[in-house]
């Protein structure tokens, strides 16, 4: 053996390896070591895809494959502090099973085609999941005027009750507790559960979803869920297909991009799959040959507004949490997914636009105008273009990040983010901060462009806007997006307000999916920072700054933060860090964007003058 072997052999006694270290987990340990692999990122509640929601949704997904069984039509959902309950009136688990179901690992009633045919539960994990981080989790089984209850914490069962008489109709009821040691202090809020129910009943006509007392049902499934979600005017009435195992919804509006909403099995698919790549091309080939106008797809699918469910007997998803569909065919040996949709549109969809003139007329010039835009741009776009690319590394306007959003896995893709900032204090404060792999900044130079009312030529001919989508990839659509968060970070004043504000025009007028979809944030920075020579407190309100100034005692040193530059760099380490305070901006329906923005953006000046003027309040900080 030479030298050179010496130095690169490891030797036997320093290797820490061996038998002992090859461990073998209890299936409820490996859930609470791995909650990731079951449930994706834990949160607090406080996003719509945090873990707790998917704890409630594994629940609803088996009392959904019930009704969609033809059992029981009503489920009910009772949150009341942390605490969750969901009963649901179908077959009832078999008795002797109860505590499988509840704590044996792949044990479930979904491998048998026969027993749940196209059922969103596949591997008999998701109870399981919600039994090892709950503290508290319960399931009773009712089934023939018997039941049989059983009791776990944090997976290990603490009661397993004998089968009794019961008057109680047939059914489940499963009742949890997020556990504390996984989730910390977490909240469900309304906001977040409530479009997941309405999403249940869109896609199951007939079901009813009791939620705290307030009822939730459909007649008429996705034109209903279009209808919810729609926040600029249709352009046409939506229309609605059926076929096996198969329904579509389909309008178009006046806001630029492509806004989806896909379902398997009535599981949410937000990442899309196979299913939504074929309804995206099918739909626009079907209305290209129905029109037998060169139109490109860009033209014919920008504006639109569109949902599809199908069913499949054993789906494959890319993950546990069921967000992409990876199946290629509808069941085992039968039609791939790509040519039943293309089949089901290319029959049904251009039937609809025969019959329906007005609807075509209206699509017909949709698809003109946005011909008409694009052509207008494509001037300016490879001169923009270029510039933009001059936006790389070594440009000062982006400080970019080692690590993007297509780029990063598990807990990393969640966390890459930018900094939209103005001025150069700021964004060098937050450059000397941040997390150079997985958060860039971008720098604003003034105040952006008021483009409200303006056409997405805009984009291109203004430079911090073409520079600004250039960084983000979103020049085309949403697929190259290369931040998960889009962070608008501005002072706490009257001039970061505004640049706030025409930042949110922007994205509103040209990229309201970049909203739509949970992309877009503020930034909480703190007001004050109250600190004696033992203690130091960051307030984000009065309030808090007041409960400072009483923990602290008299007189301590108040500073009143205005700028971001004011903030020295190993402070703002504190505020964009794990703790990080983010404001997600949302869009509804009853937010009456198009009048949102015409008012407050618009040409009206008096009358906006005058809704400031009367609603004007002096802050008691600005006083202070």
């Amino acid at each position: 053996m030479n030298e050179t072997e010496k130095e690169i052999r490891p030797s036997s006694v320093d290797s820490n390896y061996g038998e002992e270290n090859i461990v073998t987990l209890a299936w409820q340990e490996h859930i609470r070591r791995r909650p990731g692999m079951y449930i994706g990122k834990l949160g607090d509640g406080s996003a719509c895809d945090d873990g707790i929601y998917v704890l409630l949704k594994e629940i609803l997904d088996n009392a959904i494959d019930e009704f969609m069984m033809g059992y029981g039509k009503t489920i009910e959902v009772t949150v009341e502090n942390e605490s969750v309950t969901v009963r649901d009136y179908g077959r009832g688990v078999p008795l002797g099973k109860v505590k499988d179901v509840c704590s044996v690992m792949n044990t479930g009633a979904k491998y048998d085609s026969t027993a749940f045919k196209k059922s969103v539960g596949l591997n008999g994990v998701g109870i399981k999941a919600v039994n090892a981080l709950s503290s508290h989790f319960a399931m009773e089984s009712m089934r023939d005027g018997r039941m049989k209850r059983v009791e776990f914490s944090q997976g290990v069962i603490s009661d397993n009750g004998e089968i009794t008489p019961t008057g109680s109709p047939n059914g489940t009821c499963v009742t949890f507790t997020p556990d504390t040691e996984i989730f910390g202090e977490c909240l469900y809020r309304n906001e977040h559960i409530e479009p997941l129910l309405k999403n249940y009943v869109f896609l199951n006509t007939g079901l009813t979803i009791v939620f705290n007392g307030k009822r939730f049902l459909s007649k008429n499934g996705l034109e209903d869920l279009l209808n919810e979600n729609l926040t600029s005017e249709e352009l046409y009435p939506v229309i609605h297909l059926f076929g096996e195992d198969i329904e579509v919804a389909i309008t178009h509006t006046h806001q630029y991009g492509e806004e989806y909403y896909s379902f398997v099995n009535g599981q949410h698919t937000t990442q899309g799959g196979t299913h939504l790549a074929a309804f995206r091309e099918a739909t626009a080939r079907v209305i290209k040959e129905f029109c037998n106008r060169n139109f490109e797809y860009s033209d014919i699918r920008n504006g639109i507004v569109a949902a599809i469910s199908i069913k499949v007997e054993e789906p494959i998803f890319e993950s546990q949490t069921k967000t992409k569909l990876g199946s290629k065919e509808m069941a085992p040996g039968g039609t791939s997914v790509s040519k039943h949709i293309n089949d089901f549109l290319k029959k049904e969809l251009d039937n609809y636009l025969h019959k329906n003139a007005d609807t075509v007329e209206a699509l017909q010039k949709k698809i003109l105008d946005s011909e008409k835009e694009r052509k207008a741009i494509a001037g300016v776009t490879r001169l923009a273009r270029e510039r933009a690319k001059k936006a790389s590394l070594h440009n000062k306007k982006l400080r970019d990040c080692r690590i993007h959003y297509n780029d990063a896995r598990g807990n990393d893709r969640e966390k890459t983010a930018i900094f939209i900032t103005e001025g150069d204090s700021a964004s060098g404060s937050i450059t000397k901060s941040r997390n150079p792999n997985l958060q860039a900044v971008f720098s604003l130079r003034g105040k952006p462009l008021n483009c409200f009312g303006l056409t997405k030529k805009i984009v291109y001919e203004n430079e911090e806007f073409n520079l600004l989508q250039a960084a983000l990839n979103i020049e085309e659509n949403m697929d190259g997006l290369r931040y998960n968060r889009v962070i608008i970070a501005t002072d706490a004043d009257t001039d970061g307000m505004h640049i706030r504000l025409l930042l949110l025009t922007f994205f509103l007028q040209f990229f309201p999916d970049l909203i739509k979809k949970g992309h877009v944030y503020i930034l909480q920075t703190p007001l004050f920072r109250v600190r004696n020579k033992k203690k130091t407190r960051y307030c984000y309100t009065g309030e808090e700054r007041l409960s400072a100034v009483e923990e602290l005692g008299p007189n301590p040193e108040i500073t009143r933060f205005k700028g971001l530059g004011e903030i020295s760099p190993d402070e703002f380490r504190d505020f964009i860090g794990e703790d990080i305070r983010l404001d997600r901006v949302t869009m509804r329906k009853e937010d009456l964007l198009k009048e949102l923005l015409e008012f407050y953006m618009g040409k009206n000046t008096p009358e906006r003058q005058s809704f400031i003027i009367e609603n004007l309040v002096v802050e008691e900080d600005e006083v202070a």
